[in-house]
């Protein structure tokens, strides 16, 4: 006979949820899932990181999904799969937030406030919804390693960029050239796409055009 499986009256999907993260955690599969392939060949996973000054949203549930996925077929093949989290600490959205919450503005910084103390803010408010992040991040059942994130402001990790880079100078792979690059006067830096397409950064305006006609006059002069 086949094997015997429990009758359900109903679907009751959050105490299914809840029932399969209890035995996820109470057997420590996701850590199981990687001791037991140690020696394997790895496949390496950091996550891009998230910004957790935001509250997350569905569009992170539907990236983190196929994420989760692709680590989670790669086991199934037999790799080793560490999934590394992380945070991007890092951007113009967070110091603006910070610069409104404080009301102060670029100019003012050295000023009003110290950089250090500046620098804080942004620390503190960079991860404000960490929490929420972790909370989300458990309950939709993704894999990734939360107690040894790397954190894109942790001097360690700023470092290793600048010895990156200077290992591609030193190979010649980087080189000067001319570029448009958007630029925000307000903020005094360069935006990036992706700053481009914040809510608020265009606005519809009018303008006034003044014409002036002029009458042509043919010059007969050789």
């Amino acid at each position: 006979m086949g094997a015997k499986y429990k009758e359900f009256s109903g679907l009751n999907l959050p105490a299914t949820e809840k029932k399969i993260l209890a035995q996820w955690a109470e057997n420590k599969a996701f850590e199981k899932s990687v001791e037991l392939r140690e020696g394997a060949t790895p496949f390496v996973f950091y996550e891009g990181p998230p910004s957790a000054n935001g509250m997350p949203g569905i569009h992170h549930v539907m990236a983190r999904t196929l994420k989760d996925i692709v680590c989670r077929y790669k086991t199934m093949q037999g790799y080793q799969v560490k999934r590394k989290a992380g945070w991007d600490t890092h951007g113009l959205p967070v110091e603006i937030a910070v610069e409104k919450e404080l009301g102060i503005t670029k100019e003012d910084i050295g000023k009003k406030i110290s950089i250090v103390e500046y620098n804080q803010k942004c620390r503190e408010a960079v991860l404000r919804y960490k929490d929420k992040w972790d909370e989300l991040t458990t309950k939709m059942g993704y894999w990734v390693d939360l107690s040894n994130p790397y954190i894109t402001f942790d001097n360690k990790y700023i470092e290793t960029l600048w010895w990156l880079l200077k290992q591609l100078y030193d190979k010649e792979l980087l080189y000067q050239s001319v570029s448009i690059q958007p630029y925000s006067p307000a903020a005094g830096t360069g935006l990036s796409n992706a700053e481009l397409n914040q809510p608020g950064t265009y606005k519809d305006v009018k303008d006034t055009s003044a014409v002036a006609m002029f009458r042509a006059v043919k010059n007969d002069r050789s």
